[in-house]
């Protein structure tokens, strides 16, 4: 049974927790977040990037196991690999994070450089929600974010698990003589990855002449942003744990999978979601629970961002408009991410058509601002917000 956790004002609490300070950090965790080492096996002394410290790790490489399906290549193994002198680095990612999407421009980079020179990219796709696990919707994401390299659907986790990964996304670099020797765990740092790659692979004897080292380190963050708010989740598995509280309604928490009539008192706090209408509270989603002529019911939230997505997986089979607001008014074209589209009245809505993150706002400054979705159809459910302070948009 779900153990509601007991306070006294959730909105208090959830206030008191407020991110303040911008790192670039992985999208989440498959349990709480925390800043532990993971604890593959493998060898050599691993040089880790990001926050997370480094340790002697020693035994066989590490390798894929459990793997539901591959995408872009028949089954691989990291040993075999390895055994013939490449060097491999393993991409643990799932494609509704916006982190991990994040990194894929230089994942595309150092794949086009150094695939002809001995690096095998091997994209690990582990799941943070139920329908990541579909390979027709994991297939999709990957032509659209122009991912080439072999993916392998770790859709129950086995190879999360046997890699001791905690993080989306995380890297890890393994080589032909000391198998594990680099980690790197959220964005960032791209410049000291590629080195390491570089390092890996001059080592193993292949030529890397004429090929530069990249010279962008981390996508360009607006200076005058002090704070983004958090990720956000619609789930109950995550909103009924002290570290969680991101629904600011007390009613939210009164039981799990119910549906309740929710009335926007127009209080609204950061790092939390706001409910009006009719709404149900499930395991992975909030979901819009009614059929409804008028944009009546909406889901609102204290933006402290450049961009905001939202993760949605449509209930039923048709596709329905979501239309959204910044301060009760229609997106203007610079505020509009790549998913918004316009009606002949001028307002700005994203249609859902699959199961994905959808890239809703994207200021050309640092605001605060009140963001609502609204949507007549009973298939809007929110699964979780990402938001970001960065020039690219999302």
């Amino acid at each position: 049974m779900i153990q509601v956790p007991v306070f006294t004002s959730r909105r208090l609490v959830a206030a008191a927790a407020s991110i303040a300070a911008v790192a670039a950090v992985a999208c989440g965790s498959a349990e709480t977040a925390s800043a532990t080492t993971p604890a593959p096996s493998g060898s050599a002394t691993v040089r880790s990037g990001g926050a997370v410290n480094s340790q002697t790790r020693s035994g066989p490489a590490l390798d894929v196991v459990g793997i539901a399906d591959w995408i872009n290549s028949d089954p691989i193994s990291i040993q075999q690999t390895l055994d013939e002198n490449k060097v491999v680095l393993v991409d643990f990612w799932t494609y509704t994070c916006v982190n991990c999407i994040r990194t894929i421009p230089f994942l595309q980079e150092w794949h086009r450089k150094y695939s002809d020179r001995g690096l095998v990219i091997l994209g690990v796709h582990s799941p943070e929600f139920e329908f990541e696990k579909v390979l027709a919707n994991v297939q999709q994401a990957v032509e659209k974010e122009g991912v080439v390299w072999p993916v392998a659907l770790d859709s129950d986790m086995r190879t999360w698990q046997a890699f001791g990964n905690r993080f989306w996304p995380a890297k890890y670099l393994l080589t032909p003589s000391d198998g594990l020797g680099y980690t790197h765990f959220g964005e960032g740092s791209y410049i000291e990855t590629e080195e390491e790659i570089r390092a890996a692979l001059e080592e193993a004897g292949w030529d890397l002449s004429g090929i530069p080292v990249g010279t962008v380190d981390n996508a360009r963050r607006d200076p005058t942003a002090d704070r983004i708010t958090r990720e956000i989740y619609g789930g109950y598995e995550r909103n009924y744990h002290p570290q969680g509280l991101y629904a600011g309604d007390d009613e939210y928490y009164i039981s799990p999978d119910s549906t309740r009539v929710y009335v926007d008192d127009g209080e609204y706090l950061p790092q939390q979601f706001f409910l009006h209408g009719e709404w149900k509270n499930a395991a992975e989603a909030v979901i819009h629970a009614r059929n409804t002529e008028e944009l009546t019911d909406y889901i609102a939230l204290l933006m402290e961002s450049r961009s905001a997505n939202v993760v949605i997986q449509p209930q039923g089979d048709e596709p329905f408009r979501v239309y959204a607001t910044l301060d009760d008014q229609p997106l203007t074209a610079d505020e509009a991410g790549e998913d918004i589209v316009f009606d002949d009245e001028g307002n700005s809505f994203f249609v859902v058509d699959g199961a994905r993150m959808y890239r809703v706002v994207a200021q050309p400054e640092f605001k605060t601002r009140l963001l609502k979705l609204s949507s007549t159809s009973d298939g809007f459910a929110v699964f979780a917000y990402t938001f970001g302070i960065y020039d690219s948009g999302f």
